[in-house]
């Protein structure tokens, strides 16, 4: 019975880790998986529901942690490699990742905490469902199509990183709060905001992947947090097979994330993001039907 648990936290963990980084929603795509196989390694279907939200948002750091290895020379400071220039910037590097990640963490965190005072229920709440999910992919797989053909043969203004100015990054951290809709997809709303402000699509998914490290890592420490709360509330203690599911995701997340992230720096370099988009209307319809179905 555990084997087939592992096997699905292995599932999620591939799922994860690819749909993290390519603009395609790794929302929308675990939904499809917990609506098909959910967790069952206890009978307590209370804790289950408690433990899958957390479990979807802390597998993330295991994507994050990717992010981290791959860049890590252009991420750290502290190189004795590093001439005093290329030191400041990657601070500056660091300081346009933290403005562009204020926006989303305001609207993410106080936003939220004021519709649960308001309304009894968050964010996450009102809008995670399967009907606003495939609306987010259908309508963001044509935005990708449009943006592409509306870019077509036109020149980007910014083709590094380092060129990025503090004003562009605040507002490619605004896209970043579309992201809070499941189903947008973090990646493809900050890579889609990107390339309206004149980002070439490289630099925007380079810039996208350091925005998800405080995004992520913020998100999961609430999540833990929130989970942890709701455990000692309860007086119950976290069965040791929820500890193993966690940590099978966590670093097959981890290991796909590698693969995924390089994936993507190369594909970018060669193809346009139409693909991606014809892949997000599918995938919306075929949420839409199974809700449809379900209904």
């Amino acid at each position: 019975m555990m084997f087939f648990e592992w096997l699905k936290a292995i599932l999620y963990g591939i799922v994860e880790g690819i749909t993290e980084w390519l603009p395609v929603s790794s929302t929308g795509h675990l939904i499809l998986i917990e609506d098909w196989l959910p967790f069952a390694f206890t009978s307590d279907q209370t804790f289950l529901e408690h433990f899958s939200e957390m479990f979807d948002v802390v597998i993330q750091l295991g994507a994050i942690l990717a992010v981290l290895i791959l860049f890590f020379g252009k991420l750290w400071p502290f190189s004795k490699a590093k001439s005093k220039q290329e030191k400041r910037a990657t601070w500056s590097l660091w300081f346009k990742v933290v403005v562009a990640s204020l926006p989303a963490a305001l609207v993410g965190i106080l936003g939220d905490k004021l519709l649960e005072k308001l309304t009894n229920k968050d964010i996450d709440g009102w809008l995670y469902n399967s009907a606003v999910v495939a609306a987010a992919l259908i309508v963001y797989g044509i935005a990708f199509i449009l943006i592409e053909r509306f870019h077509r043969g036109s020149m980007a203004r910014v083709e590094s990183v380092d060129a990025i100015s503090y004003k562009t990054a605040f507002l490619i951290g605004c896209f970043q709060v579309l992201s809070i809709v499941p189903g947008t997809s973090r990646s493809g709303s900050t890579i889609l905001g990107a390339m309206l402000l004149g980002l070439s699509r490289t630099v925007g998914a380079e810039f996208s992947f350091f925005m998800a490290i405080p995004a992520m890592v913020g998100a999961s420490g609430i999540k833990l947090l929130d989970f942890g709360t709701w455990v000692s509330e309860q007086g119950i203690s976290v069965p040791i097979n929820a500890w193993i599911v966690l940590g099978i995701g966590f670093f097959v997340s981890f290991a796909v994330s590698l693969v995924a992230i390089r994936f993507l720096m190369d594909f970018v370099k060669k193809h346009n993001f139409t693909p991606f988009g014809i892949y997000r209307i599918a995938l919306g319809l075929l949420v839409l039907i199974l809700w449809l179905i379900r209904v």
